[in-house]
Formats: structure tokens, sequence, C-alpha cells
């Protein structure tokens, strides 16, 4: 039976790999040349045709057209031409081709062009009439260093794309760890009221096998004994059904369990978690029934790693509460001003129409410093100690609210406390 390779293992050996590669084998770059002489555009031409693939313009606008339909490396360009300059020339190139390597060619050269050739970045002055050599010498250099430049900057890409993958694929793994968790903490909760279930239907056995003959008493006793274990039955049946369909990954049109509901399974977990500690903790259902057009188990995902994330906001005793309400009109999204106290995020993907559930997790913590709200949501970013988290908490929350179409805001307040508030479309509950 072959071993089976952790994609993670698999993803940093590819960077790896891909760092320690030789460089790709040399293209045949591109020159392009510029000047309103024929004669030295042909010398130009003779020198490099069998070198380089060449694209010839004796304008400025002819210049420009053909960067703009090809990909240049090098521009040698004649700085005095009727018309456009080579200065000029080089100027709205750089627009085009911001990378291109340009050298400059003249017969008549002044302080001030060579000092405007240099402030865009040409490589090169060359004056006319220019030896072999020197040309040749010139461009060669120029095309090695552009193909250089091209190769590092796709192996930059490659390894972006590589460790934006290495990274989606931790913050799935962490949104998979977390949902098991959740998924056995439910277990947990099932297993309750089956063994009361169980309690009662051993007690209604033994009272069934002592007496072979019923008294009223005795029938009333097993009548409410029966009653219970109905109800127990009821609760793992709708708990079940809840989260089988959540596990078939509803979709986002399709309306969950009551956001009531949620809460209290919520409360379940928060109240035997291991950061809750010696912190007060609160959950305040809401006023109103209502739905929310979100995967159940990420709504509760959602919640609990931002609760968690309030416990562990400091070692000191102290207040996490949740809540929420009904908005039953769209959000004044004018009102909400990123700064030093607040945040906003995935505003432009918010679904803004009403119903719209509206829920908090607030803390009396020491607050978020102005320094570190804006990389509280990176990827890997924490204030905690090596062993006491991975930085993906949050950024799980922004991904699992985004793919909501909800919103979410932060307000904190120095030695007071930081609220994270969740906007999330809701739904009539469905009776």
């Amino acid at each position: 039976m072959s071993a089976t390779v952790d994609p993670l293992v698999q993803a940093s050996q590819a960077i790896s790999e891909l760092i320690a590669a030789t460089p790709a084998p040399k293209r045949r770059g591109t020159v392009l040349i510029v000047d309103d002489e024929e004669g030295p555009r042909m010398s130009l031409k003779l020198i490099f045709k069998d070198q380089y693939d060449l694209l010839l313009a004796d304008d400025g606008p002819k210049a420009i057209e053909l960067a703009q339909q090809n990909e240049i490396d090098v521009a040698i360009l004649d700085i005095r031409m009727a018309g456009m300059s080579g200065i000029e020339v080089l100027e709205r190139l750089r627009f085009v081709r911001p990378n291109l390597e340009a050298i400059m060619i003249t017969a008549f050269e002044t302080t001030d062009t060579m000092r405007q050739a240099l402030r865009l970045r040409a490589c090169d002055y060359i004056n006319k009439p220019f030896d072999l050599g020197t040309i040749r010498g010139a461009v060669n250099q120029a095309m090695q260093r552009r193909v250089l430049e091209s190769e590092i900057h796709n192996s930059a890409e490659k390894v972006h794309e590589l460790l934006t993958e290495l990274q989606n694929q931790r913050v799935e793994e962490q949104i998979a760890q977390t949902r098991g968790d959740i998924y056995a903490s439910i277990i947990h909760d099932i297993n309750g009221p089956l063994s009361v279930s169980f309690g009662f239907v051993q007690l209604l056995n033994q009272k069934l096998n002592q007496k072979p003959k019923l008294e009223v008493q005795d029938l009333e006793f097993i009548k409410e004994r029966l009653v219970s274990v109905e109800r127990q039955m009821s609760n793992c049946i709708e708990i079940q059904r809840r989260y089988l369909g959540f596990l078939r990954q509803q979709s986002s049109d399709a309306v969950s369990a009551s956001v009531n509901v949620l809460l209290h399974d919520l409360e379940q977990l928060v109240r035997v978690h291991p950061s809750l500690q010696d912190n007060e903790f609160r959950l305040t259902p809401l006023a109103d029934e209502i739905s929310v057009r979100i995967n159940g188990t990420d709504l509760i995902q959602i919640l609990l790693n931002l609760a968690v994330n309030a416990f562990q906001c400091t070692p000191q005793p102290h207040r996490v509460e949740i809540g929420g309400e009904v908005i039953n009109a769209p959000l004044d999204l004018t009102r909400f001003k990123d700064g030093t106290a607040d945040r906003l995020l995935n505003i432009e993907s918010m679904s803004n129409t009403p119903p719209l559930v509206k829920l908090w997790v607030r803390d009396t913590g020491p607050g978020i410093p102005a320094v570190v709200l804006p990389k509280i949501f990176d990827p890997y970013f924490t204030t905690k100690g090596p062993r006491q988290g991975t930085g993906l908490g949050l950024n799980i929350v922004q991904r699992l609210v985004k793919a909501a179409n909800g919103a979410l805001h932060v307000h904190t307040v120095a030695g007071e406390g930081t609220t994270f508030t969740v906007y999330l479309p809701g739904a009539a509950l469905v009776k």
C-alpha cells in the first residue's frame, strides 16, 4: 500500500525546486530600431538580423505603435529625429513597455540630452559614427540584462503562486479541522439525549419485567417516560438533520436553520472551550426569529473563531459577549470609515438588501493597537506566542463572511475592548 503524500510537503518541495532550478534556456530577444535616416537603420539591421528579432521604425509614432503590438526587449533610438525626438519617443515608450532597455545614439551630444536620457533610465549613450564592437557590446549587454530580469520576474511570479497555493491549503486545512471539531462536539451533544433515552428505556424495561400486571399509576409512569424519550429523540433527529444539511454544502440561496438555534449550538461549544478559562461569557439570542443565508456550520465557525480570539486577547479575566439583531433597512455604508480604530471588510461583495442579520462578538480586553489593526486579517499574522495560535483564525472569518456575501466591521478602543460585527443576508424563518 503506497503512502499518501502531504500536499503541504509537495508544495514546499516544489518551491525549493523552483528556487534551485537552473535558468531557462536563453530566448531570442526583440530589438526596436528607431531612426529617421535609412542608412543607420539598415546598418543596425545588418549587424543584428541573425541574432535578434528586429522591428524598424522611421519616426516616433511608428515606434510607439510597434511597441504597443509587440513585446520589446531593447530599443535603439536616435536622439535627433524629425518630429518627435528620441528622448520624447523613449518617454512614451516607458508608458507602453516600462521594463525595456534603451540605448541612445546621436551625432550631437549635449549635457542636457544626456541628463534627460539618464532620467528615462537609458542604459547606454553612444556617439555617431559608432563602431561595430561598441554597438554590438552595448546591445548584447542590454539584452542580457533584460532577459535575466524577465527570468527573475517569471520565477518570482511562480514562487508567489506556489506560496499562495500553500497558504490556501493551510487555510482550508484549518477550516476543515475546526469544522471537524464542531461536528465532534455536535456528536457529543447528541450523545446526551441518547444516554437519557437509553436510561428511560432501561427503567421502563425493569418496570415491565417486575410487574406482570400494571396498575394505573404504572401506566402514568410509563406514559411520562415515553414522552420524555420522544422529546429527546426529536432533539437528536433535529440536530442530525440540520448538520447533515450543512455537510451537503447548501447553496447560498438555501435558507439555513434559525440563527437562534445556531447560537444555542454555539453556546454549548463555547461553554466547554479551553479558552473560556476564568473569563465571563454571555450569549443573548436575537429578539426576532430569523434564518441566515449561510452554511450553518460556517456561521458557528465564524462566531467561535471570534469568541476564541476575544478570550485570548489578554491573560487577565475579562468579559466576552455575543449578541445580535435583525436590521430591516439597508446599511448606511457612508458612516463606516476605516481609521486607527475601525476597519470594514468585504463591502465590495456585500449583499446590502434587507433583512440583514447583525451579529457581534464584544470583549472588554485591552483593545487593538492602531499599528496592529491593519494586519489582523492577514494570514499567519499573530501577536500570540508560537504555540498559542496559527494566525489564521481572523483570516478564515473574513473568507467565510465574504463567501456568504456579508461584511465584517471591527471597532476597537484602547483600554476598553474590541467589537467584531458580522453583517449577513437574512431570510424569513421557514416553519
